[in-house]
């Protein structure tokens, strides 16, 4: 186990996959940002003014106006008991936030969830992510177990996770559904596909195994 900036223990094998998801991911956004700022300044020099002034508009436009959304469903098993499986989703490390409580600067349980720090631009900007266990409620006749993780960033909706933890007759399955709070811009896509790639890895350094995976990144 290793600890952030706060008390909290977090598994090092998953912090260890979510700072290479990390790396990446900043190395992928950068590129993005070098691709954009090309097409824009090649639209510009090599096009009559106001067409490639109009170009460059509309390649900014998808670069940061936020009109698309990422969404999902993902099915997990793992060994561990389902009261186990319960805690471990309502702590302030849930598994299916590794990739974010993995690289945050510090972690601040709350009550009914906990709070995230990042910071970026060499400190010159921060964004605080706050968790929110909202319900957790026994379903189909008490053989499962519901329950609603909500997210926001500095105060704004994220995302809400639907996540529904079985009994099991040999493991436990659990069945995950992102519902997005918020749209983003074509910015964001290094981050998603970075994030794709690396979340089976993250789950399994925490004992889940990925049984199914249906993501998008869509208007």
């Amino acid at each position: 186990m290793s600890t952030t900036g706060s008390d909290v223990e977090i598994p090092s094998e998953a912090a260890a996959v979510a700072r290479r998801y990390h790396r990446l991911e900043r190395a992928s956004s950068s590129a993005m940002a070098v691709l954009v700022a090309s097409v824009v300044g090649l639209a510009i020099l090599f096009f009559p003014l106001l067409i490639g002034l109009l170009v460059a508009l509309v390649v900014i436009a998808m670069f940061r106006i936020p009109l698309f959304r990422s969404s999902g469903k993902i099915q997990l098993t793992s060994n561990a008991a389902p009261a186990t499986v319960v805690a471990e989703f309502e702590s302030a490390t849930p598994p299916v936030l590794v990739l974010q409580w993995g690289i945050a600067d510090s972690i601040h349980p709350t009550p009914d969830g906990a709070t995230y720090d990042f910071s970026y631009l060499f400190g010159l900007r921060s964004v605080s992510m706050e968790t929110k266990i909202s319900s957790v409620t026994p379903v189909d006749n008490g053989s499962a177990t519901e329950l609603t993780l909500d997210i926001t960033t500095n105060g704004q909706p994220w995302a809400t996770y639907r996540i529904t933890i079985h009994e099991p007759e040999t493991e436990t399955v659990v069945d995950v559904e992102l519902i997005p709070e918020r749209r983003f811009g074509l910015r964001r896509l290094p981050q998603w596909l970075v994030a794709s790639y690396y979340r089976t890895d993250a789950l399994s350094a925490q004992g889940y195994k990925v049984v199914e995976r249906d993501e998008s990144f869509s208007l």
